[in-house]
């Protein structure tokens, strides 16, 4: 069978990393973007070619006029054609009201919800124009659906692209497009994470499934959505926390359970 083509955007490491090389195995052959980080992804473009796939690399400053639309179009060129689009790059910035300025809330507006809307309008035509009944998946973050202090700027524009990718599978519903979202938290990003790992760090305790995520969780959920076991889900909003955010207030008002969720000391019994 041949294989699909699909472009990872921000796939050098991280998130970005662990969905390129599950998708690799899933069977298709990929293009990664980087924008500074040219070694890790040459390592991830080994692994990727490692599980049997093709890997095209392409640096990019997303934020840029123009860049968006020529790294679809790169992609294209190198792998033929383009089933799924992941929009993944992203950076998270933090501020303080008072510390808020011009540049900093354009840098974050123009890579984390900008450039992800022009490139699913340039992979969209080309899916449109070549009838691929495609995918087209953006990864938000919990930021997005919850609120946090300083965080004006990357949960709100993690939050426009939860709103606006449900426009656009409304949009591209009817030419078999289908468009849904990831919203990792709490997630480890840094080298091969395992379980057992992700169990003993930071404030894994503070999680009720009592762990970190790792990237390539968030890669096999891209491989479903992808999927076609998942031809009828269009316009969801997957959140992959750990439960990280479904509790409100703290349920143990304790001073040392400190503030949020703590897991109970004790199993739960009968």
């Amino acid at each position: 069978m041949d294989r699909k083509c699909a472009l990872v955007t921000g796939g050098s490491r991280g998130i970005g990393r662990g969905i390129a090389v599950v998708l690799a195995r899933s069977g298709y052959d990929l293009a990664i973007t980087y924008a500074t980080a040219s070694e890790e992804a040459e390592q991830t473009a080994a692994q990727v070619r490692a599980a049997g796939g093709r890997c095209f690399i392409c640096q990019a400053t997303l934020e840029a006029d123009g860049v968006p639309e020529a790294v679809v179009s790169q992609a294209i060129g190198e792998l033929g054609r383009l089933d799924l689009l992941v929009n993944n790059a992203g950076l998270t910035r933090f501020a303080t009201l008072d510390k808020l300025d011009c540049s900093l809330m354009d840098f974050v507006y123009r890579l984390n919800w900008r450039a992800p809307m022009l490139c699913t309008q340039a992979a969209a035509r080309h899916m449109l124009d070549h009838q691929i009944q495609g995918s087209i998946i953006n990864i938000a973050s919990t930021r997005g659906i919850r609120a946090y202090g300083n965080d004006h700027l990357y949960g709100a524009m993690k939050a426009a692209l939860i709103r606006s990718s449900e426009s656009l599978a409304l949009e591209l519903s009817g030419y078999g497009i289908r468009v849904n979202v990831i919203a990792p938290g709490a997630t480890l990003v840094r080298g091969d994470i395992s379980r057992e790992t992700a169990a003993q760090t930071g404030w894994a305790h503070k999680i009720p499934l009592g762990r970190y995520g790792t990237p390539e969780e968030v890669g096999h959920a891209v491989a479903y959505l992808a999927s076609d076991q998942a031809a009828y889900i269009t316009g969801a909003v997957l959140k992959m926390d750990g439960g990280l955010i479904l509790p409100g207030m703290p349920e143990d008002p304790s001073p040392e359970a400190g503030y949020g969720w703590a897991r109970p000391k004790k199993p739960v019994s009968g």
